[in-house]
């Protein structure tokens, strides 16, 4: 009898933890407008939903009263609602008043375009705000605060005494959610745990079970903490399996072709050089050349700050490709870094006798088609290009290396596209933008990296100076300056048009603004404010041909001043260039602010950059471009930087299929990314194939959550 109990609550538990990877309509409440809502969130299984944990929690046990709420402090204050006011001050322009009243006073709260909210909420009923408290016209008040309604006019008020505040989707309320996540949570019940025992005894963590059941519904916030923290570090752990697995499938495991590196041409390179490699370009180069001399495929990426000498390491691989009679594709995001890398490594390869040739969107018709008949006869050794280069008519003789600059702004599939040209090509990887040392190792995982920190030339330097809009005349005469000197000038918007602004951007202080676009601002600038002055135009939407002929005017020094978005943001080397104003610099984050202004100082002349921004002095955003001000540490920025935003952000991406962090905070949980590496690769070199009873349901819940990953052809 004992025995058929124990099969019966086996099995019932086995039922459980495969219902995590059912649909999520199999759920309760889970229909029509809701379903929808939760689509559109990215959430199809049971294990999508509870995965998605509340954005943080109204702790209700430090509940304060109006006359409580202390000015100038975050609080959370229950109240009745007395009155709703929508008003249209000016046309697209609403703000919802709703003034609420406990036994101790009244306090309004305003949100800004969000009329819905006036709709939403009726006289009587009870609800929570939490926000920070300010006073105007009389009364305490919060500015687009946290709302939440606890009870319905003439419901009873119980609530929790943590309520969890889950993301939402239009269709779905957070009362709805609330009610879904606990259909879920009753349904896996108790779910078999698919970590292994000793990994989670090692690090102290919950049981799966109860970890997902405190992280949406805690009694206390340290439990909340401590249930994300082992989700977290699943989420880790499985990323880590997932890139490791992925290398295996796109040629780790295989053989590929093994590099001359001390060759005749290598050799010209080195000694073509004006100048001698410094210690870390010649540590870099000598990791890459070792990866590239055996016969596993090298999965490599080169970190270094703006001008820190990536390309000529990168120079030097391709100079080994040729000692080996093998071909190398490099692959820039933009036609003007491409131009570039064939201007400036060019010559390089010239002087060692190695063929090279340009191919990009603007490549006339008959000449691209002698370049693809000589690469695919082998005639050429180096291909640059964009990702015109994936095209099916361009196909290599014998390609064995893939140089791919600035990579997270290509896919994971144009990558895998890009190497699958070869048999079982190398890879090396460049980035400029700063990355952490925690970043690297959960999202670059199954990369060796190889850093480079220190300029070889110094150059003059860049003054950093944060000007609100009012002051706006300091970097008008600062550019007017060094224009008159015979140097050049950036101005950098976030938007190409004006009709691409986000209706009702609101500044740190809750004003609406309107951000600037290229457009505008080139036309504003060529005609009132530098009228004698060529002033040019560079965006993303121009054609390759046009942004080609927009920088050689630019370079030649027929252009005065260049307006653009962040197109210039990589690569782009102008000597001449010395000043550069960023408006809008508040809606940028610190590495691209960082790329943005390395485009400036690169020569004799120190660089002047001027970043505009409405915010406030003392709001984050401020703080954040102050930073830049006393600071030229791309790494030291990138690691603030990684306190408060989102990884992705950091990185410039939001690439489909790429693999994000949605439960880890890269800053606070350093030591469970050091953890989840180091035990990823223990397990692997235990165990390949995470073939043992014992890894077996861990196999399974990585192919779960990263099925794109194990796709027949490694591409996600």
């Amino acid at each position: 009898m004992a025995e058929n109990v124990t099969v019966s609550i086996a099995s019932s538990r086995l039922a459980q933890t495969c219902a995590l990877g059912g649909d999520v309509s199999r759920l309760r409440f889970a229909t029509g407008a809701r379903l929808e809502a939760l689509h559109r969130m990215g959430v199809r299984t049971v294990r999508d939903l509870l995965l998605t944990l509340p954005r943080r929690y109204l702790d209700f046990t430090r509940v304060t009263t109006v006359a409580g709420a202390n000015l100038g402090e975050e609080a959370t204050v229950v109240g009745r609602v007395d009155r709703v006011e929508l008003k249209r001050p000016r046309p697209k322009m609403s703000i919802s008043e709703v003034f609420i009243q406990d036994d101790t006073g009244v306090m309004r709260a305003s949100f800004f375009k969000q009329p819905w909210v006036a709709e939403q909420l009726k006289p009587q009923d009870l609800v929570a705000l939490s926000g920070k408290v300010g006073f105007s016209y009389g009364f305490k008040e919060m500015r687009s605060p946290f709302h939440e309604v606890i009870a319905k006019a003439g419901e009873t008020s119980g609530y929790a005494r943590l309520l969890p505040v889950h993301p939402l989707s239009e269709g779905l309320s957070a009362a709805w959610m609330r009610r879904i996540v606990s259909s879920a949570l009753a349904d896996i019940a108790d779910p078999c745990d698919f970590l292994p025992a000793g990994l989670a005894a090692a690090h102290g963590l919950d049981p799966l079970g109860r970890a997902l059941r405190y992280a949406h519904f805690p009694r206390t916030l340290a439990g909340a903490e401590q249930a994300r923290r082992r989700l977290a570090y699943d989420e880790l752990l499985c990323l880590q399996l997932a890139l490791r697995g992925r290398h295996d499938l796109e040629g780790g495991s295989r053989t590929g072709r093994p590099h001359v590196v001390e060759g005749p041409h290598l050799e010209a390179l080195r000694a073509s050089l004006p100048f001698s490699l410094t210690e870390e370009q010649a540590q870099a180069v000598g990791e890459i050349l070792a990866d590239m001399r055996e016969p596993r495929p090298m999965n490599r990426l080169l970190l270094g700050d703006v001008g820190t000498g990536k390309t000529v390491v990168a120079a030097c691989a391709m100079a080994a490709c040729a000692d080996t009679g093998t071909q190398c594709a490099v692959m820039a995001p933009t036609s003007v870094l491409a131009n570039q890398y064939a201007e400036k490594v060019g010559p390089l390869l010239d002087a060692a006798d190695v063929s090279w040739r340009l191919i990009t969107g603007s490549t006339p018709a008959k000449e691209r088609a002698a370049f693809t008949e000589a690469i695919r006869e082998g005639d050429v050794t180096v291909v640059f290009g964009t990702s015109a280069i994936l095209s099916a008519d361009v196909e290599f003789c014998d390609l064995t290396l893939v140089v791919v600059d600035e990579q997270h702004r290509f896919g994971v599939d144009q990558r895998s596209r890009l190497a699958q040209k070869g048999s079982v090509a190398d890879v090396l990887s460049m980035t400029a933008t700063p990355i952490p040392r925690t970043l690297a190792l959960s999202v670059y995982g199954d990369v060796e990296v190889s850093r480079i920190t220190q300029r070889p030339v110094k150059g003059a330097g860049v003054n950093t100076k944060v000007v609100p809009p009012e002051s706006l005349d300091l970097a008008y005469g600062a550019i007017r300056e060094e224009i008159e000197a015979g140097h050049q000038a950036y101005v950098v918007c976030p938007l190409v048009e004006d009709k691409d602004d986000p209706a009702g951007v609101e500044n740190p202080s809750g004003d609406e603004r309107k951000l600037k676009s290229a457009v505008a601002a080139q036309r504003e600038l060529s005609r009132s404010i530098f009228p004698a002055r060529s002033v040019g135009l560079l965006h993303g939407r121009m054609s390759p041909a046009e942004k080609d002929a927009v920088m050689k005017r630019f370079r030649s020094g027929e252009t005065d001043i260049l307006v653009s978005t962040t197109v210039i943001e990589v690569g782009v080397d102008v000597p001449n260039a010395t000043a550069m104003l960023v408006y809008d610099a508040d809606c940028f984050g610190l590495a691209t602010l960082h790329q943005l202004r390395g485009r400036v100082g690169r020569g004799s002349v120190s660089g002047r950059v001027f970043l505009e921004t409405s915010a406030k002095r003392g709001t984050p955003a401020r703080k954040r471009l102050t930073a830049l001000e006393h600071t030229s540490d791309g790494f030291a920025l990138a690691e603030m930087d990684l306190e408060l935003r989102h990884e992705g952000d950091i990185l410039g991406y939001r690439q489909s299929g790429l693999a994000t962090l949605r439960l880890v905070d890269l800053a606070a949980d350093a030591d469970l990314v050091e953890a989840a590496h180091s035990d990823a690769q223990a397990l692997l070199r235990e165990d390949p194939a995470l073939e043992r009873p014992e890894h077996r349901p861990l196999a399974i819940e990585v192919r779960e959550r990263h099925a794109l990953y194990f796709e027949e052809g490694g591409g996600a």
